[in-house]
């Protein structure tokens, strides 16, 4: 079977993209989605893509600075604010009751409660995300208060308590506040917050910028393993792409708003298709002379 691309009009793919798909189950999917800034001149951060999302996965989105990959991931969970505007498109969440919901169709209520139920986000820049004022445990229980209003204050501490230990941070900081805590543990706390209602999707915006290596490598191990215990898909954005190599089982590689090439870990790194993806691989420094060194293995990852 020939190694080359399959789909000239959209991304570029090889033939066992297609089959590592056989037997996957969407969760979600985007189609033709276009995002506008209406500034003047008018900005077209994403252009027609399409985009589907399976059940357990981690699908790394990859790219440059500006490329469009953030304003994507906003648009997948509705998050968008003037002037960015979604001009067309499609965007399904297939629920594991069987129902699928137009999700750019939801408004008022029901999008309020479609978020973070059924798909979460880590938000780049997380670590400064936590309110600074408010201590963990009330902007934990925020979450409950939002979407589940009948559970307990017990309850709800209980659950927050759980929280924090699936992540990694001690129950006991619960009740401290975000200068209280490290960089990593702000981070921790973010996911947490992030697996609180027990999404079927979490959408991680570069979760493990400004992170030094060591902790970085905490953070990636506990998304692993929380993700090989709850099932959940993830979509991991970053501009690393050795980082995708070894996380993901796909990768999508987004340049000027559009998906140039869409595979495999394995064959984004043996086998690149699109040029952008070759300059963004060689663009990685190498720890032994040879090209692609730059792969940390001896970890759990897609390509390791």
């Amino acid at each position: 079977m020939s190694a080359t691309a399959t789909r000239p009009a959209g991304p570029l793919s090889l033939p066992s993209h297609e089959a590592y798909l056989e037997g996957l189950t969407p969760v979600l999917t985007a189609t033709d989605v276009s995002i506008d800034y209406l500034v003047e001149p008018p900005v077209h951060a994403v252009k027609n893509v399409s985009l589907t999302l399976h059940r357990g996965e981690i699908l790394g989105l990859a790219g440059e600075s500006g490329c469009g990959k953030s304003t994507f991931a906003y648009g997948l969970n509705r998050l968008l604010k003037p002037p960015a505007d979604l001009a067309s498109g499609s965007v399904t969440f297939h629920d594991e009751s069987g129902t699928d919901i137009d999700v750019l169709g939801l408004s008022g209520e029901s999008l309020r409660v479609f978020r973070w139920d059924k798909i979460s986000m880590v938000f780049q820049g997380a670590m400064n995300s936590l309110n600074p004022v408010i201590s963990v445990k009330r902007q934990l229980f925020d979450v409950f208060t939002t979407h589940r209003p009948d559970m307990p204050k017990k309850q709800m501490r209980a659950e927050a308590q759980e929280l924090l230990r699936m992540v990694g941070v001690d129950p006991d900081r619960l009740d401290s506040f975000a200068h209280e805590l490290s960089g990593g543990m702000r981070q921790r706390v973010m996911i947490a917050m992030a697996l609180a209602l027990r999404p079927q999707v979490m959408i991680m915006d570069e979760p493990t910028t400004a992170l030094d290596v060591v902790v970085q490598r905490g953070i990636l191990r506990e998304i692993m393993r929380l993700r090989e215990q709850f099932g959940f898909a993830v979509v991991f954005i970053t501009h690393d792409l050795p980082l995708l190599l070894e996380i993901s089982g796909r990768i999508a590689v987004m340049l000027q708003g559009e998906i140039v090439e869409l595979n495999t870990a394995a064959d984004i790194y043996e086998r690149p298709q699109h040029d952008y993806t070759r300059r963004l691989l060689s663009s990685f420094p190498s720890l032994t002379g040879d090209r692609g060194a730059f792969i940390r293995t001896g970890e759990t990852g897609g390509v390791a």
